[in-house]
């Protein structure tokens, strides 16, 4: 019994895949002892994979901790794009475990940030961090994701927010016009549908049926097909040799609107510590967001502006930090 009460079991739940790594504390939480992804749609529930990914070792794990896709309410959690209901007794029953929590996935994300190598971070705004500053995260990935972390003398504790849904603030004449044309379509316009991976196709769609830039013949026809419009409209955008104007427009407003809402973040939180953009976004537009765009929307808050500029912004590169973050959440680092 005292071997087996060393290992953890963290996980991260999406509804495409999920990932899942064995720890042992001491040998820290960049050295997992056993790691695997597993494709989530082709498995009836959390506890048919997990009983799957045990019996390939000998490790005995006693504990759990895993991020999900979806609101954590009471220890049951339903998945976002996945008919799962995932109940926190039933998983450790079914499991043999004297524990399993569940997380939501931006808690997870939230959690993994205090532990960040250097390598895991792009900086696009250095800024004066303050030593136990509270520290935002930002994540547009499918939708848009916050967070946020506060010191409590001793450690960082990540929190939930839901603000990705809240109303959409245009902050010039062309979002404005964006909000009026996404209003006609929606009714109400959230953040998270203009600054998220939805977002990007609206924003295309709004500049294109507003005349800003032309659509190639070329572009519209790889987009008729196209099951997902953002690994078409991303490459065309931030292609060397031959971008396409409509597409560098629309990531043009996607990093000045993802600007200010990060800016906007990180004064709800007073985020004097730093805000992270994480989320599978970021990554893939960092030669967009690495700009001055993104810069003045993110420092442009009137009065406030000068608070701004001390803000450190970074990119999160560490491609599991919700796995990170589970596993720190369930040692109680």
């Amino acid at each position: 019994m005292g071997s087996k009460k060393k290992f953890m079991l963290a996980g991260d739940v999406g509804g495409t895949k999920t990932s899942v790594a064995i720890y042992a504390k001491e040998a820290g939480l960049h050295a997992p002892l056993l790691e695997a992804t597993f494709p989530s749609t082709a498995y009836s529930g959390l506890a048919e994979l997990l009983k799957g990914f045990l019996a390939q070792t000998d490790l005995q794990v006693a504990r759990a901790c895993f991020g999900v896709a979806g609101p954590v309410v009471n220890g049951q959690a339903r998945i976002t794009n996945l008919p799962w209901v995932l109940d926190e007794a039933q998983l450790a029953a079914d499991l043999g475990l004297d524990s399993f929590t569940l997380l939501n996935d931006l808690v997870a994300v939230a959690s993994g940030v205090p532990f960040l190598e250097p390598a895991d971070v792009y900086t696009l705004h250095p800024g004066q961090a303050q030593a136990g500053g509270a520290l935002a995260v930002v994540a547009p990935g499918t939708g848009l994701g916050e967070g946020y972390l506060t010191w409590n003398g001793k450690k960082y504790r990540a929190y939930a927010s839901e603000g990705g849904h809240c109303d959409f603030a245009p902050t010039n004449a062309l979002e404005i016009d964006l909000l009026r044309y996404l209003q006609a379509k929606f009714g109400r316009v959230s953040c998270e549908r203009v600054c998220s991976g939805l977002g990007i196709p609206n924003i295309y769609a709004f500049l294109r049926d507003r005349g800003y830039a032309e659509e190639p013949a070329w572009l519209a026809e790889q987009l008729s097909v196209a099951p997902d419009p953002n690994p078409v409209i991303v490459p065309a955008a931030l292609d060397p040799e031959r971008p396409c104007e409509l597409c560098r427009k629309t990531l043009e407003v996607f990093v000045t609107i993802l600007g200010a809402e990060a800016g906007n973040m990180a004064l709800r939180v007073l985020a004097t510590g730093g805000v992270y953009l994480g989320g599978g976004v970021p990554t893939h537009i960092l030669a967009a967001l690495d700009s001055d765009n993104f810069r003045t929307a993110f420092r442009n808050k009137g009065r406030l502006s000068s608070l701004l500029e001390q803000i450190p912004v970074y990119v999160i590169l560490h491609p599991k930090i919700a796995l990170l973050g589970a596993a720190a959440r369930g040692f109680g680092l």
